[in-house]
């Protein structure tokens, strides 16, 4: 079993910045991928970013690419998703899950536990 807690949401203008948070508990989080992905009222999930067991892949969805970053401590047991240049339409509950495999893919299908997930919003 793993555990996840996100943190670090909140309210923030456009054009602002947050960064959340996810901490893992459970088993050897280094082994195992972690992603983060998305979802808006009325709309499916969807793909945010990915990252492997140390790091050294990464994935982002065309729209978030360039705006934000996926990071890791695994000293910490901790995921990070900078998040910069927020617009309005990255409003959203932001979930981490964690895949237990070393390497990162895009699929939710491939993610088997879940955080409860944060709330982003941005005002425009």
């Amino acid at each position: 079993q793993v555990q996840l807690v996100e943190s670090g949401g909140g309210l923030v203008q456009a054009g602002g910045s947050l960064r959340l948070s996810c901490v893992a508990s459970g088993r050897t989080f280094s082994n195992y991928a972690m992603g983060w992905f998305r979802q808006a009222p009325g709309k499916e999930r969807e793909f945010v970013a990915a990252i492997s067991y140390r790091g050294g892949t990464r994935y982002y969805a065309d729209s978030v690419k360039g705006r934000f970053t996926i990071s890791r401590d695994n000293a910490k047991n901790t995921v990070y998703l900078q998040m910069n240049s927020l617009k309005p339409e990255d409003t959203a509950a932001y979930s981490c899950a964690a895949r237990l495999r070393p390497l990162a893919t895009i699929s939710s299908d491939d993610y088997a536990y879940w955080g409860r997930g944060t709330q982003v919003t941005v005002s425009s």
